[in-house]
Order: C-alpha cells, then structure tokens, then sequence
C-alpha cells in the first residue's frame, strides 16, 4: 500500500500541473484562432473579402462605421468608417441570405501621436517624421484645416493631370 500512495500523488500533481498549463494556455489558445465571420479592418484602410459569385445585394448594418461596396467576381471592399463594429449582409436576387458577417474596425496601427491643447485634439502620424493626420475625434478646427488641405491638393493634382493628358 505504501508503494500505491506516492504514485497517487505524483499523478495527482501531475494532472494539477496539466489542468494550471492549461488554464493559463486557454486564453492564447481563444486567441490563436480567429472568428471566420468577423472582419477586422482598420479605420480609414480598405479590405478585399471574397464572397460567393451570385451575391447581388449588400446591406451595412451601420454604414457610419464601415462601407461595403460589391465588386464583380464576387469580391467586397470592406473600409473602416468609425470605430466599433458593424455587420453586413450579403443575399442574392432571390433575397435569399448567402453570408452574415461581424466587421469590426479598430483604430490606426502606426506610430499615432495624439496632442491636446485644452479640449481640442489634434493626431499625428510619426512615421519616420510626424505628420498631420485627421483622426475621429480630432478638434473641428484641427480636422477641417486638415480635409481642406487634402482636398486642395486632391484638387490640383487632378487639375495638373488633365492638363497633361490632353
């Protein structure tokens, strides 16, 4: 009998050991493996997502977050509008649901650097040199300055183009 105890109590140990390993894996593990319906994208970045070829019809849930727009062949691009999460829907002419999907849009991954100058707040793009970058939430100042600029130079650059290619 005394030869049967310790063995009990080195494969009880042993199981312990096991069951901690894999309490503290379970969450690396939830992660390693990715939701096939959710679609993550970032805020201003677009993502291409193939879906069956007979999709004829797309509806956003909240269009204020992501835009959905059908392309041929069966491809959607998916563009992060505002953070948080959405979900779209695909069907085909018979209105019959072909796809159901989450669409979760995260904030920017560069080197984002935010200022405030009392209330107001102003990001920035530091990658190498800090640049202007207009972000949701920015100060209404800071962020119209901004999509003027973009728009003048959008403006011109298609001006010079037409000019060129006459």
């Amino acid at each position: 009998m005394s030869f049967k105890f310790p063995r009990i109590r080195a494969r009880a140990r042993s199981g312990l050991r096991s069951l901690a390993a894999g309490i503290l894996l379970w969450p690396a593990v939830g992660l390693a493996s990715p939701d096939p319906d959710r679609i993550a994208v970032y805020v201003d970045q677009a993502k291409l997502v193939k879906l069956p070829a007979k999709v004829s019809t797309i509806v956003v849930g909240n269009p204020l977050i992501a835009d959905v727009t059908l392309q041929s062949g069966g491809i959607v691009v998916v563009t992060g509008k505002g953070y948080g999460a959405t979900n779209f829907i695909a069907m085909d002419r018979n209105g019959e649901v072909l796809v159901d999907r989450q669409i979760q849009v995260e904030g920017p991954t560069d080197q984002l650097v935010t200022v405030y100058r009392g209330v107001e707040r102003e990001s920035y793009s530091c990658m190498p040199i800090c640049q202007r970058r207009v972000t949701l939430g920015d100060g209404d100042g800071y962020f119209k300055t901004a999509i003027d600029q973009a728009g003048s130079l959008s403006g011109q650059a298609s001006g010079a183009a037409g000019k060129t290619g006459n």
